[in-house]
């Protein structure tokens, strides 16, 4: 199935500008939702085979999850699970509903297998998305696998307000996910990074603890950070008992290419996601778990479209990994091909868990 829609579906949603790709997507997503047999039988063609992993209290069927910005609306929670995904992070989601920034803002680097994004956090607003995802549960649509939401501050809010703007989100949700993802390192809200800052972060993240201290609650991280920047979040993490790292979101650097069609994305304003950002991240990774001794969970982001990308990410410390621009790319068969990989690589090299893989390698890819 992945060879017939990177062949021949993809052109065709490719001949769309990016963000009407995405929402033609989604909206078909969300309609096959609700339809009966529908998801059953998507769940037969995309389905992914078993490979546990636990992390944070939370048991996952496999460690291939939806990164955050896919699903941004919880419009189409039921589906994911059917599409081979064994957890899916919602959002980003705010206090207060917002547009976000102004179209076009999505933006496609194709040979390189990028993605420029300026979204700006669209979304309709904290109570609306709690509304959503009791929609889904008084139906007896909610997934077995795990969910997450991704938190974002308001534009409207000035920093010296975001904790409690982040606080609002997380009481509106707290009971209707299983674990929250703290998102201060999105370039796309003006001085939102500003928060990865060691006193900004530790007020949030004490606010967030004394509305609830028993939910799983991670921090995803830039990787545009210096590694000391890095270390101080890294000790706000283990000081309020987080649950892990989410590493990494997209950067504001740009590599070089000789593609004309691509430096014209990376001239955009906005995050890069996919391929350019696969060596970064895992050098990240590798940080982390080496800097934690491996105590500190890490979900790791950034280029994964392969077995092979997950399997240098998991080496890396990885204990679970998201996909979003690779889900744009290799289409929706993904998370299974990622995992049947994963298992015949593990079956050929001899690996009987793949909790023995982690961190394999995390001393060279972190250099």
């Amino acid at each position: 199935m992945g060879w017939i829609y990177r062949n021949c579906l993809r052109s065709l949603l490719f001949l769309q500008e990016s963000e009407s790709a995405h929402n033609l997507a989604m909206m078909g997503l969300s309609c096959a939702s609700r339809m009966p047999f529908l998801p059953t039988l998507t769940d037969a063609i995309y389905g992914a085979p078993d490979l546990p992993v636990q992390f944070g209290g939370l048991k996952f069927p496999n460690p291939i999850g939806l990164a955050a910005g896919m699903d941004k609306h919880a419009s189409a929670v039921p589906m994911w699970e059917r599409l081979g995904f064994g957890f899916v992070e919602l959002g980003a989601v705010t206090r207060y509903g917002q547009p976000g920034n102004e179209s076009p803002r999505m933006f496609r680097a194709i040979k390189d297998q990028a993605l420029v994004n300026r979204m700006g956090f669209n979304n309709p607003g904290a109570k609306s998305i709690a509304k959503m995802l009791q929609y889904w549960r008084d139906r007896d649509l909610w997934p077995t696998q795990p969910v997450g939401i991704n938190l974002g501050k308001s534009k409207v809010t000035p920093n010296e307000e975001a904790a409690e703007d982040y606080a609002f989100s997380f009481k509106a949700l707290q009971n209707l996910a299983d674990f929250f993802v703290v998102n201060v390192s999105s370039p796309n809200t003006p001085n939102l990074r500003e928060l990865q800052d060691k006193d900004a972060l530790n007020k949030i993240l004490k606010t967030l603890r004394e509305v609830n201290p028993n939910k799983a609650l991670l921090i995803k991280i830039a990787p545009d950070l210096t590694n000391e920047a890095i270390d101080d979040v890294l000790e706000l993490a283990i000081n309020h008992s987080l649950a892990g790292i989410v590493a990494t979101n997209t950067t504001i650097t740009r590599p070089e290419s000789d593609n004309m069609q691509c430096r014209n994305t990376y001239r955009e304003d906005g995050g890069l996601s996919g391929a350019p950002l696969r060596k970064r991240s895992t050098q990240i990774i590798a940080h982390i778990h080496n800097h934690t001794k491996g105590k500190l969970p890490i979900i790791g982001v950034g280029g994964i479209f392969t077995a092979d990308d997950a399997w240098e990410k998991i080496a890396a410390g990885a204990c679970l990994l998201q996909v979003y621009t690779g889900l744009v790319y290799e289409g929706p068969s993904i998370a299974g091909d990622i995992v049947r990989g994963l298992k015949a690589r593990m079956e050929h090299d001899g690996v009987r868990r793949l909790s023995d893989l982690i961190g394999a390698t995390a001393n060279q890819a972190c250099l």
